[in-house]
């Protein structure tokens, strides 16, 4: 046997010709291959189940002698030498899209910032859709063998826990999660070192150590303070994701920008291309061209080449999502920084003023806009509506002529798909459907799918979804962390067999959790149907600081309670990657109802697609560009109310008339083998229309074509 090596979360022995599960377990490659999976379930199901589908703390946690049985178990050897196998080739693989598209470009690498990152439920540094697009890129990056490499925080609180207190109100938890339980392992520098890097933030230096995750062929490294060489207050910097006051969120943003660049030259790279994924990250081009600066290049020569090597990407066209930081702060932290840059204050603030709004503060987002050469929002619809919101920067163009292009986000298959529908997709698709999800042609095939087989497996995954809730709330209430009037808000009640919706986001109050509530009587008629009954499942989290978030949970919940609707609706508390894999495996419809435009792409009912559940929703965001009139169902936009009264009363009655004349009795019209072949037309459609529309992989190629190979080819003028 060989003692286990000093890795973060490696158990202490392991059997001589298994040595390289940890190995496996430690780099996040498992997590979207299915014949991975499938070979950590088999070590031991049930402790996969409790683990929530963790290999490092199974392998932590798993007896001794389990390791020593399957060790000489002739066919659990097997599956694992076919599991290394395609590990070394994945990771060896000369031949991948980028290797074979850009071999001109073989060794420039890609710096990809962001403030959070969605990789898997043990490493819980994500706090929404954000982090979760980011943990998509980086794995499809790696698919692709793009040379990307990730940078963010560490979060060793991570996002907060979510309470539901028996009245309905969100409590948040912060409880900092164990390293020793994930795939995390300090990172190092060329010389072997562990890495660490110091920022200055106004009169004080700050520690930085640096710490790697392995996704695939990418590797993404976090910063972390919470080390002693730092005060009290500096080691929380990085504690939590969004949390603290303005000062906070100026000094984390100080450091994921010029530490982050910090970062990535102790690491001995030199990136042909830096993205900043929102403006969170948007100081790293002062960093850079400080240092440009101080190698000798006057400032505007300085700033012209940061700007044609920077990728910008803007998630919110909502104008309280840009960060904007008062000018007493940006002098208290940047009085000497600018000097460094060869600018006046004045120079240095009109880098982020907005021209309509100067006094407003310094605007993150305008600072990124500035810098940034290739320029985009997330879907076609954000493309136009940024382009209006910024057209402030380039008065002399037309609007529809402002340099902010549109790639629209995706997500990535492999990670999201259901085993049931990816063995279904293998079957009638071909077993490389993954490497193909982008290719239309294949999508068509989805047609040859027997109705049986596809409405067996929807069932299958709806049951399985169903299981996880009753599981949930008898855990809740065996820990006694939920009370009688709780059991029946946590879906104790569902029927596996109704119709069910799903409605699973962030709780900000522009996505209008509460819209089917416009109405309770017509709603109450939907849910109360004896022979068409529906159900909803609601879940998701509000911003601790976001009160009127808040109040929408409250709502929503006490609703779920109330035994006039009660068995009908349920509320799922502590809304995360692990659940949101259930909720868009099990569910019949997926809900959306964001107001117009505030949704700048939303990428959950993709992946709800891509499982054969069909999207109820406003058509804002990615639905306005993936609806076709048959893949789903969209609540029209009317242009001509303003009071957003009155487009509330609209968008419900509209929600209600779908339910009401579409979609309840589609579902409910069966043929004598009890199968809804209408109804699987529609989720067919599906599949077939947004898969390869949608996926991660057609969305990281465009990123590569639009935005990433001009900035890595751009070369200055002689």
């Amino acid at each position: 046997m060989n003692v286990g090596d000093n890795m973060t979360g490696s158990p202490g022995i392991v059997p001589e010709g298994l040595t390289r599960l940890l190995e496996l377990a430690n780099n996040l490659w498992w997590s979207w291959k299915p014949d991975a999976r499938r070979l950590f379930e088999t070590i031991d199901p049930t402790l996969w189940d409790l683990t929530h589908h963790n290999p490092v703390k199974l392998l932590h946690d798993l007896k001794p002698d389990r390791l020593i049985a399957l060790a000489l178990d002739p066919a659990f050897v097997r599956q694992y030498s076919a599991v290394l196998k395609a590990y070394d080739e994945y990771l060896t693989a000369q031949g991948t899209w980028f290797a074979t598209r850009y071999p001109e470009l073989s060794d420039k690498k890609i710096a990809y910032f962001s403030a959070e990152f969605g990789l898997h439920n043990s490493i819980p540094i994500y706090g929404g859709g954000l982090g979760i697009l980011a943990g998509d890129h980086c794995k499809e990056a790696s698919d692709l063998g793009i040379p990307l490499v990730g940078l963010g925080f560490m979060y060793p609180q991570g996002y907060f826990r979510q309470r539901v207190s028996p009245e309905g109100w969100q409590e948040a938890e912060y409880t900092p999660f164990d390293r020793s339980e994930s795939p995390i392992h300090q990172a190092l520098t060329p010389s072997g070192a562990p890495c660490r890097i110091t920022v200055d933030i106004g009169e004080r230096i700050v520690h930085v150590l640096v710490w790697q995750v392995r996704v695939g062929r990418v590797i993404l490294y976090l910063m972390d303070t919470d080390i002693q060489e730092n005060a009290p207050s500096d080691r929380e910097l990085s504690a939590r994701l969004y949390g603290g006051d303005q000062e906070v969120r100026l000094c984390q943003e100080i450091l994921l920008g010029i530490g982050g660049v910090r970062v990535i030259r102790a690491l001995g790279l030199a990136p042909a291309v830096w993205h900043v994924n929102e403006g969170h990250s948007a100081f790293l081009t002062l960093e850079r061209i400080r240092q440009l600066v101080q190698d000798g290049r006057p400032f505007p020569e300085a700033m012209e080449l940061v700007r044609q090597t920077t990728v910008f990407t803007t998630h919110t066209p909502v104008p309280a999502g840009h960060d904007v930081f008062p000018y007493y702060l940006m002098d208290r932290y940047f009085g000497q920084y600018w000097d460094l840059l060869g600018l006046s204050r004045e120079e240095f603030i009109q880098l982020g003023e907005h021209p309509t709004v100067p006094s407003a503060g310094f605007n993150m987002t305008a600072l990124a806009l500035r810098m940034s050469a290739h320029l985009n929002g997330v879907s076609r619809e954000h493309g136009r509506v940024s382009r209006a919101m910024w057209h402030c920067l380039w008065p002399n163009v037309p609007e529809d002529q402002v340099p902010i292009r549109s790639v629209t986000n995706g997500v990535h298959a492999p990670t999201w798909i259901a085993s049931e529908m990816n063995e279904l997709y293998s079957k009638y698709l071909g077993p490389d459907w993954a490497e193909r999800s982008d290719d239309s042609a294949i999508w068509h095939r989805v047609t040859d799918i027997p109705d049986t087989e596809l409405w067996a497996v929807r069932r299958t995954l709806k049951r399985r979804l169903m299981r996880l809730i009753r599981e949930r709330a008898r855990a809740a209430w065996i820990e006694g962390r939920i009370g009688p009037s709780q059991v029946l808000a946590e879906g104790t009640l569902l029927d596996p067999e109704a119709l069910t919706i799903g409605f699973a986001r962030r709780f900000a109050t522009y996505k209008r959790a509460t819209l089917l509530f416009t109405a309770i009587h017509r709603l109450k008629h939907v849910l109360h149907d004896r022979w068409r009954p529906v159900q909803i499942v609601f879940a998701g989290k509000a911003h601790p600081a976001d009160e009127p978030g808040r109040q929408f949970i409250h709502q929503v919940y006490n609703f779920c309670r109330d035994q006039g609707l009660g068995g009908h609706l349920a509320f799922l508390e502590d809304y995360d990657m692990h659940m949101a894999k259930y909720l868009v495996w099990g569910v019949d419809v997926w809900l959306n109802t964001p107001r117009p435009p505030m949704e700048a792409s939303g990428t959950s009912g993709q992946k709800a697609a891509i499982n054969g559940v069909p999207n109820l929703s406003v058509l804002d965001g990615w639905w306005q560009e993936g609806y076709d009139g048959s893949n789903g169902w969209a609540i029209p936009v009317s242009t001509e109310l303003t009071d957003p009264h009155a487009q509330d009363a609209h968008d419900a009655d509209c929600l209600y008339r779908i339910l009401e004349q579409d979609i309840v009795p589609l579902y409910y019209t069966r043929d004598r083998d009890g199968i809804p072949r209408g109804w699987i037309q529609v989720v067919k459609d599906a599949i077939r229309t947004i898969t390869p529309r949608f996926c991660a992989r057609r969305m990281v190629k465009e990123y590569m074509e639009v935005t990433y190979a001009p900035a890595a080819s751009w070369r200055p003028p002689v």
